[in-house]
């Protein structure tokens, strides 16, 4: 069936589904196949839940005239994202980067929201799967689409482009994240840097952070709107005025207090002002929808558990952000105590890495740290306010709750580490 058919029977559809335990009525089953399923199994359950097609393809399962064979399944879905994309013509806002690109696309989200119909990645939908999700998501209301790009190897960057085509890019940083995929912080910043390849060969609009050299080299020719906490000549200045422990910063006269602790969030802060600023979102709407935002899961969530603080860092954790994390950290009033898990994928550097961030945080003012993973564990530490532990549940099993008791608690670690389960063990 030709993209043009098919999509013509998607407008039909409520959305698009490639999960059966969340399917709804009227929805358009895509069977997509991963290394331990196979989602053809799963098409005739699909439409007896009530989807109205179900995209397979495998022949054996083209068994009724809700069913749609395709080549591949995964392509058409990519095919027909495009396909839509165009068909909209919606405004698209892509954004990647090494650190804070979903702290910073809900912030840009909840700005433009204020004046237009958004619709924006859920959760870090970001890959070849969900930014095709995305776009998908969106209808004839959108007004402003803001499409999340996740990559861990070169040319995925410039792949999502070529799907989601946007007419605006923002890149939050280049920092040490997915090393082992990109072959090294130089392959990080080529990697990352396709988005801004694809934006400036189709004449589109770059918004750049001036505190990153990076970026003024890389958008030496193109469009750009700039932004920046220095008294220049920018398109939009914002000046970072204190952290402690929320971010605060002045825009255009106005004092904007945020629910963002760690200067480290002043960047994705003044990207949303700067966006919102660029699609002429009344001033006051920006710091009103600054402040209203609150982080969820697992970023950079302050929570308080009787009388221990606790900062909540633990949906994902790379070199950058570690630093950046304890950096803030160690500015807290009072009794400290760190847990940090493993950062992952860092491939060959793994081990130089997680011996960088050992060294950092034991060089801190910190009262006690304690490391949670495989490479922590390896680690080589003298200092004995320090505890490593090789697993999770090693950790467990030593956790003492009276000891995190009047203190400042941080968690950090990467996706796969979960240390959210700390949570559980203070309960």
């Amino acid at each position: 069936m030709e993209i043009k058919a098919l999509h013509s029977l998607f407008l039909k559809c409520n959305a698009v589904c490639t999960d059966t335990r969340k399917l709804q009525k009227n929805d358009m089953f895509f069977a997509l196949k991963g290394e331990n399923f196979n989602g053809n199994e799963y098409a005739e359950k699909a439409i007896e839940i009530g989807a109205k097609y179900a995209i397979v393809d495998e022949a054996a399962y083209n068994t009724s005239s809700q069913t749609i064979l395709v080549g591949d399944v995964l392509k058409t879905l990519q095919e027909l994202a495009l396909f839509h994309r165009e068909y909209l013509k919606v405004s698209i806002i892509a954004l990647t980067g090494s650190n804070g690109k979903t702290t910073t696309k809900e912030l840009i989200n909840v700005v433009l929201s204020q004046k237009y119909q958004t619709t924006a990645t859920i959760g870090n939908l970001n890959n070849h799967i969900g930014v095709p999700l995305t776009l998908l998501s969106m209808t004839n209301k959108t007004e402003i689409g803001i499409v999340e790009m996740g990559a861990n190897h070169l040319k995925e960057i410039a792949f999502l482009c070529n799907i989601a085509k946007p007419n605006y890019g923002y890149i939050t940083n280049f920092g040490k994240a997915h090393l082992e995929g990109f072959g090294g912080v130089e392959g990080v910043i080529k990697g990352k840097s396709e988005m801004y390849d694809h934006l400036i060969a189709h004449n589109k609009t770059i918004f750049i952070n001036t505190s990153d050299a990076i970026q003024i080299e890389k958008t030496k020719n193109a469009t750009t709107f700039s932004f920046g906490n220095r008294n220049e000549s920018l398109d939009v200045n914002i000046e970072f005025k204190a952290a402690q422990p929320f971010v605060t910063c002045h825009y255009n006269g106005l004092e904007i207090k945020s629910q963002l602790i760690g200067d480290y969030n002043f960047n994705n802060i003044s990207a949303a002002i700067a966006i919102g600023n660029y699609f002429k979102v009344e001033d006051g709407l920006i710091k009103t929808a600054i402040e209203s935002y609150t982080p969820s899961n697992n970023r950079s969530q302050i929570i308080q558990k009787g009388s221990t603080k606790i900062i909540l860092d633990a949906y994902n954790a790379n070199p950058t952000s570690m630093n950046a994390a304890l950096l803030n950290f160690e500015q807290q009033p009072g009794k400290k105590i760190a847990v940090l898990g493993d950062m992952f994928e860092l491939g060959n550097e793994a081990k130089q890495e997680h011996q960088n961030i050992a060294d950092l945080a034991t060089s801190m003012e910190i009262d006690k740290i304690i490391f949670v993973g495989e490479n922590f564990y390896k680690a080589t530490i003298s200092s004995k306010t320090v505890q490593q532990y090789k697993s999770f549940s090693e950790f467990e099993s030593n956790f003492d709750l009276q000891n995190i008791k009047s203190t400042t608690l941080l968690i950090k670690g990467s996706r796969g580490m979960a240390l959210e389960r700390i949570l559980e063990l203070l309960n």
